[in-house]
C-alpha cells in the first residue's frame, strides 16, 4: 500500500475471507487491494475519523467477497453478460454482505452495510435496494467511486485500460446519476496529486 495511506490491522476473519476470494480469482484480489488504497485516501479527504477509515478499509477489501459464489461462466465471461447472467452477477453485493454478517468480524454490521450498497447509484438506479442520494451510506459511496476508478483503469475482457484523463471524463459524465457529485469533486481534487492515479 502507498506510504500516504495508513495500514490497518487485518483481523483473522478478514484475512481468511480475503484469502478465499484471492484463491477464487486472483485478479479480483488485486483489484480489491487497489480499491482499499483509493477508498481510504478518499475517506481521509472526507475528514472521516480513523475508526471510520478502518471500516472503509475492511469493506473495500471485501467489497467483492460475494463473487466467491458466482459461477465461473459469469465471473470469467470473456464478453458482456446477457440479462440473466447480469442478474446473477448483481447478487454478489448482497451475498457478500450476508457472508460478512456470518463472521465474528468487529463492526461487521457497518462493514456489511457498506458492502451491500456499494453498487447503488446516486439516482436510485443501482442495486440491490435502489437507494438514492444520501440514503446510500457514505462508506458505500466512497467505495463505489474507488471501485469505478480502478475498474476503468484496468484491462477487462470488454474494455481496454483507460488513462486518468479518460476515466475522469467518464466519471464526470456519470456524476449525479451513478456517483455522488460532491464526492466526485473531492475525489478529482485528491487525485490531482495522488500517487494512486493511473497514467
Amino acid at each position: 500500500m502507498p506510504p500516504d495511506v495508513p495500514e490497518y490491522p487485518v483481523g483473522s476473519c478478514e484475512a481468511a475471507l480475503f484469502a478465499a476470494m484471492q484463491a477464487r480469482d486472483p485478479a479480483t484480489g488485486r483489484h480489491c487491494d487497489r480499491v482499499v488504497a483509493l477508498s481510504v485516501a478518499l475517506a481521509q479527504a472526507c475528514g472521516l475519523p480513523e475508526s471510520e477509515q478502518a471500516v472503509v478499509a475492511v469493506a473495500a477489501r471485501l467489497h467483492d467477497i460475494g463473487k466467491i459464489g458466482t459461477p465461473d461462466r459469469v465471473l470469467f465471461s470473456p464478453k458482456r453478460l446477457d440479462a440473466d447472467d447480469w442478474e446473477i452477477m448483481k447478487s454478489h453485493a448482497a451475498t457478500g454482505a450476508d457472508i460478512i454478517m456470518q463472521s465474528a468480524m468487529p463492526q461487521r454490521e457497518l462493514i456489511a452495510r457498506a458492502v451491500r450498497h456499494h453498487h447503488e447509484h446516486f439516482d436510485g438506479c443501482g442495486y440491490p435496494a435502489g437507494l438514492s442520494g444520501h440514503d446510500i451510506p457514505l462508506h458505500s459511496r466512497i467505495i463505489s467511486l474507488a471501485d469505478s476508478y480502478d475498474a476503468l483503469g484496468d484491462t477487462r475482457p470488454y474494455h481496454p485500460a483507460r488513462s486518468h484523463t479518460e476515466i475522469m471524463r467518464i466519471l464526470n459524465r456519470e456524476a449525479g446519476s451513478k456517483s455522488d457529485p460532491d464526492l466526485l469533486r473531492l475525489f478529482e481534487a485528491m487525485m490531482l496529486k495522488s500517487a494512486l492515479r493511473v497514467p
